[in-house]
């Protein structure tokens, strides 16, 4: 049985001019969001790991109170049942507690990846996970540099996980669950603008207090979630050999060296489904034609 080229290539130039445009546009308006997008600054400096920010985060996604605490010498990661975690580290500059979440990526390495359009980048920020949308393939989870998303292996309809930064708050005009509960002061929520200078402000007034970096400034290609720190990062067991580029231009030079079969692949495929569709309805009409 053929296939009816006609329709075959009228779908697929309509769906790839189509692709191709809405990839721009949508390019374009993420750059101009980017610039003004919320997000938080963590001071390590004024953490006393009390785990609060724990604590409210389970309490408010019905998830279970954390029953460890922080430790030096274990490393305590996010899963499917803690959206953030607070590790103890034995530093040059004593005991200190950091926070862990999803980093919130200028440019989302997990965006990038997602076929749907499950996970997605906020214009206010935020980098959330569509569950109407995903199809569970968990590519997001592979491509995260920060290792971020979670999968829950044993729930019967199961979801990816990850801090989405209580999008639901900033939404409504609040801030989010750990920046409003902290009691030490620890998290800052603002335009991620003013949190740069924020936290170049207190390192150039207090150097003896702050090391000469803001962790998520460069890293991946700039973060939502940035740190302040007292001493190096790498003794913390931050990843500081992250390219400052973000992970999907990594992908762009791909993409325009390929062959253009295997980038428009997906659309090639809605092309022969549309094209089959027709040859056969085609076909049908004829048979009853003659009945």
């Amino acid at each position: 049985m053929g296939i009816d080229r006609r329709n075959f290539f009228k779908v697929l130039g309509v769906t790839g001019a189509t692709l191709a445009l809405g990839k721009e546009v949508a390019a374009a308006e993420q750059e101009e969001e980017v610039n003004d997008a919320y997000g938080i600054l963590y001071d390590v400096f004024m953490c006393g790991g009390c785990q609060t920010c724990e604590f409210t985060c389970a309490e408010l996604h019905n998830l279970p109170a954390p029953e460890d605490v922080p430790e030096i010498g274990i490393s305590r990661k996010t899963n499917d049942q803690r959206r953030t975690v607070v590790n103890a580290y034995d530093t040059s500059g004593g005991e200190v507690a950091v926070k862990r979440q999803c980093m919130h990526c200028l440019e989302p390495a997990c965006v990038s990846a997602c076929l749907t359009q499950a996970m997605y980048k906020t214009k206010e920020g935020p980098v959330i996970w569509r569950e109407e949308k995903c199809m569970g393939c968990r590519y997001c989870m592979v491509s995260c540099p920060f290792d971020m998303p979670k999968f829950e292996y044993n729930s019967p309809n199961p979801k990816i996980i990850k801090c989405d930064m209580c999008y639901d708050r900033i939404k409504e005009g609040k801030e989010p669950a750990c920046v409003e509960i902290c009691p030490a002061g620890a998290l800052v929520f603002g335009k991620r603008s003013e949190l740069i200078k924020e936290a170049r402000k207190r390192i150039m007034e207090m150097p003896e207090w702050y090391t000469d970096h803001i962790y998520g400034e460069l890293e991946a290609g700039g973060t939502g979630f940035m740190y302040n720190a007292p001493v190096p990062f790498s003794e913390m067991d931050f990843n500081t050999k992250l390219q400052k580029r973000s992970y999907p231009e990594l992908t762009k030079g791909f993409l325009y060296s390929v062959p253009t079969i295997f980038i428009l692949w997906p659309t090639i495929l809605l092309g022969i489904h549309e094209a089959t569709k027709n040859k056969n309805n085609n076909q049908n009409k004829i048979q009853d034609d003659h009945a």
